[in-house]
């Protein structure tokens, strides 16, 4: 396998197809996607794997799995992908986690951790992160993350929810 990084908590590594059980738990769920147009069907998550896969591959990055040390259980997904935010392809810091592991931090402690990646790694000089203005949780995550407001649009993508996105320089 390729591991990515390492928290005090975490460790990220590259998706594989053994991961789809995990990754279906929470990606099918209703209450963790309800700020996506729908949850993902079996395909959906099959074709999110391929598609993770082949990210990293031609752009060198992608959403990684997140395995909780403590237990190594795959817990969320966390990483940098290529996004097409209000009409400009950004590099985009992304993050889902099973609700079985909301309230602990995770999600803060492994967007940090990607972002100092993606910095300092990857050599990036911009990363973004975008979600619904009324979702909550993952605002507070970017900001943890030291990001600030850059703007807020109508996003048609997804059901024309106005949406905010965060940003940080190197």
């Amino acid at each position: 396998m390729n591991w990515i990084l390492e928290t005090e908590n975490l460790q990220l590594r590259e998706m594989v197809q053994d991961d789809f059980e995990p990754l279906y738990e929470f990606l099918s769920d209703p209450e963790t996607m309800s700020f996506y147009p729908a949850p993902y069907t079996k395909s959906g998550v099959q074709e999110y794997i391929d598609k993770n896969i082949d990210r990293y591959l031609s752009i060198g990055c992608g959403l990684w799995s997140i395995i909780l040390k403590s237990s190594h259980k795959l817990i969320g997904d966390c990483g940098i992908t290529i996004q097409h935010i209000d009409g400009v392809d950004e590099y985009e810091i992304g993050y889902h986690l099973n609700k079985k592991y909301w309230g602990n931090s995770y999600a803060t402690e492994t967007a940090k951790a990607v972002k100092k990646y993606g910095f300092n790694t990857l050599g990036m000089n911009k990363l973004c992160s975008y979600m619904a203005t009324d979702h909550w949780q993952s605002r507070m995550v970017a900001e943890r993350n030291g990001m600030t407001i850059e703007k807020t649009f109508n996003n048609p993508q997804n059901r024309n929810f106005q949406t905010v996105v965060y940003s940080i320089n190197k």
